[in-house]
């Protein structure tokens, strides 16, 4: 699912360091950045984006950015995109609640913050049956949906294939194609990356582990400065020993401190499933 977004920041330093996290993720689509609420308006009603990330206590106030830029939209707009705020300050948090907002990022912006925020719009979107998402690269062009129309026969059985993300590992005229469903975690081993397949294969990649945390998005998740671990290849997390063990072998990957949010977004994501605890 594609998250087509414009981001609205005064700050242009700001506006820069949100894209290049957000680049980092394949779901979110870059359309454009404005600085101040005219042109941060005239973006959206052009472009109607799906995603919008806001700051709403600007450093130059001439910028006029706040939150009563969702209310403009709501003159214009039969659906008002999903609007992130960005901002350094906790005290416009509530406020923000009251306009319904997707979701509140103190800056500057972690990339856990961002995997946190796009789980939750996948979760909302597909309990929300008035947005449909186009690509905009196939499409050329971005439009809001209020109501589904239905699709060809021959483009649903299209729609329903799998398309599964493609790595290429190229080496000197040798192109290696790895399914990335395949993957269970990728261990760093100094400026070369392992991946560990599930077949139990390992294929050496002359990339750093800080390359692919840039480039992948979840189920790849970062525990160690060693590690990135495929969420869905996690058999068990034991939180006192620090570890998580992989579906299917006896290997145990090591999780620090550093990033134990985010073994507890994986904790928490196992149980928004089909899930029993016992």
């Amino acid at each position: 699912m594609n998250y087509p977004y414009i981001i609205i920041d005064d700050d242009q330093e700001s506006v820069l360091k949100t894209q290049a996290i957000a680049d980092g993720f394949s779901e979110l689509v870059f359309l454009a950045s404005a600085n101040n609420y005219t042109e941060g308006l005239n973006l959206i009603l052009e472009l109607t984006p799906k995603l919008i990330f806001l700051e709403i206590d600007p450093t130059d106030k001439k910028s006029n950015l706040s939150l009563t830029l969702i209310n403009e939209l709501f003159r214009y707009l039969k659906v008002i995109p999903k609007i992130i705020i960005t901002t350094s300050k906790k005290d416009l948090a509530f406020e923000s609640i009251q306009y319904e907002v997707a979701d509140y990022i103190l800056k500057p912006i972690q990339r856990i913050d961002l995997v946190k925020s796009i789980l939750k719009l996948e979760k909302s979107i597909g309990e929300d049956e008035v947005f449909t998402f186009h690509n905009p690269v196939s499409e050329g062009a971005l439009q809001s949906i209020s109501e589904p129309k239905p699709i060809p026969v021959a483009e649903q059985s299209n729609s329903n294939i799998d398309q599964h993300l493609i790595i290429c590992i190229k080496s000197y005229g040798d192109y290696r194609y790895i399914d990335a469903k395949d993957i269970c975690y990728f261990q760093a081993d100094n400026n070369s990356t392992d991946i560990h397949l599930n077949s139990g294969e390992m294929i050496t990649a002359f990339k750093t582990l800080k390359h692919f945390e840039g480039i992948l998005s979840y189920p790849f998740i970062r525990i160690h400065n060693s590690h990135i671990v495929n969420r869905n290849y996690i058999s068990r997390i034991h939180t006192g020993n620090a570890v998580c063990y992989i579906k299917n072998s006896a290997i145990k990957l090591p999780f620090s401190k550093s990033y134990k949010a985010n073994i507890d977004l994986i904790i928490a994501e196992f149980a928004k499933g089909n899930y029993l605890e016992i």
